[in-house]
């Protein structure tokens, strides 16, 4: 079993920053992809940043140049540290993790999700 917990959401105001963490624990082998995704009320959940294992990252047009996606190997662990944050930022956040937990078995994990709202 894989645990996956995030921690770092709160209350900004608009332009601060706020620096979301994740940590996945368990029964682990080795961690692929990991992403960060958000969901706003009435929205469908999106994938805003992810970071392969070698560290290529990719972001969502929304968040690109404000927000930034880093992941320690060692520990297990995603980052995203969110500058220049909006409003429309306001929704909760989930980590998701691809993980190999035994030979050929993979699998996507999920967080609890964290709040962050942007809001003076």
């Amino acid at each position: 079993q894989v645990q996956v917990v995030e921690s770092g959401g709160g209350l900004v105001q608009p332009g601060g920053s706020l620096k979301l963490s994740c940590a996945a624990s368990g029964s682990i082998l080795s961690i692929y992809d990991m992403g960060w995704y958000r969901q706003a009320p009435g929205k469908q959940r999106e994938l805003i940043a992810s970071i392969t294992s070698g560290g290529s990252t990719k972001y969502a047009d929304s968040v690109k140049g404000r927000f930034t996606i880093s992941r320690d190997n060692a520990k297990n662990s995603v980052y995203l540290q969110m500058n220049s944050l909006k409003p429309e930022d306001t929704a909760v956040y989930y980590c998701n993790t691809r993980v190999l937990s035994g030979p050929f078995t993979i699998n996507d994990y999920w967080g609890q999700g964290t709040q962050v709202t942007v809001s003076s």
